[in-house]
């Protein structure tokens, strides 16, 4: 008989011994993409787990309002679990949901934000049904593998990090998620990255984005993307969305919510390269893209002219002055924002708020970070209009989310 672990250090003995055994019933999904039970009212978290599951499951760490644990077996399986595409799929960090009936990775994914919603902005609203990817696999246009520092001239791992680890990773020879010219070309980049491990002095990430079928491996090339009608140019190595099969949908939608009060006029605050500014352009009568970044203004203005739209303007701004260009009035102006992972930052917000439109338009790849947000909205005089998901991400718990708020003028 194996002794037991030794616990690591820093284990917290309570309420739970380390790698303590025992069942539970999954009731729920959290937002990380986790089944949550409980065990005498305690809450405990068990990836790759499905609601409505009986399980085993062995504790690794105690919290101060809950434990975590690794699922051991499926004692009662859902009628909602699939066998996952991907050999590696709870190996693999990039997933979570390839386990679980599509149908219903959808609704989970609508619950989550409607609970953020309610539990952290105070804020009792439905929640529509996430608009579905047309791709749920093979749909992701750029992939980002990693590898840690070689030993001596002998290639570790290439891909990404194991799951419920933060330094490991996983190596991954193929990737179901990614587009299919990305995974005809990964093998031969992985065997140019392994033959050349003597000349890497340290770890680092490789870039694989597909632009018009072929594979980009230089952040510095120009990538050029197709979102209806409009053909948009970037680097390579910037952002831009990743799953272009539902970039009409989602841009047309953002369109629909801009313009459905009338607004004369669009200022978009993170117009980036110009996705949102140049798709909806032609819903209004000015447009202007603000963005702290020159060189992104700049792809911005040359994607205006390439794709013959003389109504937008794009600025470069400071942080601390966002909007001392606009002169359009705030009363018939919508703002679309869609700002990085961690949500608006105060200096931001604050001048949103002086400047006063009348809409907003909150994109986010972020609920949790968006919901935050919506606390100093309502307190600006905001109020949730509406609420829909998209999956860009199918398989994963990611999820874009787009929140239209009306200001009472």
């Amino acid at each position: 008989m194996m002794p037991p672990a030794a616990p690591p250090r820093g284990f917290v003995p309570r309420p739970f011994a380390y790698h303590q055994e025992m069942e539970l019933r999954v009731d729920a999904l959290s937002n990380e993409g986790d089944g949550v039970g409980r065990v005498n009212g305690w809450v405990v978290f068990v990836p790759f787990a499905l609601p409505g599951e009986r399980v085993r499951v062995r504790i690794f760490r105690n919290e101060s309002n809950c434990s975590r644990a690794d699922l051991v077996e499926v004692l009662e399986l859902s009628p909602d679990r699939m066998t996952p595409r991907c050999p590696l799929f709870g190996i693999c960090g990039g997933c979570q949901y390839q386990n679980l009936r599509y149908e219903q990775q959808l609704e989970w994914k609508r619950r989550q934000v409607a609970d953020l919603m309610r539990l952290r902005a105070g804020v009792e609203t439905s929640v529509l049904p996430p608009i579905a990817s047309a791709q749920l696999y093979g749909y992701r246009s750029k992939i980002t593998p990693h590898f840690h520092k070689p030993k001596g001239q002998k290639m570790g791992s290439i891909g990404f990090l194991r799951a419920g680890s933060r330094s490991e990773l996983c190596d991954v020879p193929q990737c179901p998620i990614a587009m299919d010219p990305i995974n005809e070309a990964l093998p031969s980049l992985r065997r140019q990255v392994q033959a050349s491990a003597a000349q890497y002095k340290r770890g680092a990430t490789l870039l694989m984005r597909v632009s018009e079928g072929a594979v980009l491996t230089n952040p510095h090339a120009v990538c050029t993307e197709h979102v209806g009608d409009l053909a948009l140019n970037f680097l390579a190595g910037d952002f831009f969305q990743n799953n272009p099969y539902i970039l009409p949908a989602f841009t047309d939608y953002v369109a629909r919510q801009a313009r459905d009060k009338g607004a004369r006029y669009l200022v978009d605050a993170y117009c980036g390269s110009g996705l949102f500014a140049l798709s909806l352009a032609r819903h209004f009568e000015s447009v202007v893209g603000v963005e702290v970044s020159e060189s992104s203004a700049d792809w911005a203005r040359a994607n205006a002219s390439a794709n013959g739209i003389s109504n937008a303007e794009f600025l470069a701004a400071s942080a601390e002055q966002i909007f001392a260009q606009i002169s359009f009035s705030a009363r018939e102006t919508v703002v679309v924002i869609d700002p990085p992972r961690k949500g608006c930052d105060k200096l931001f917000l604050d001048q949103l708020f002086a400047y006063g439109p009348a809409r907003v338009v909150y994109v986010s790849c972020n609920p949790a970070t968006q919901v935050r947000d919506l606390v100093p909205f309502r307190e600006a005089g905001y109020a949730v209009a509406e609420v829909q998901p998209f999956d860009l991400f199918p398989q994963t718990r990611h999820l874009e989310c787009v929140t239209t708020l009306d200001r009472d003028l």
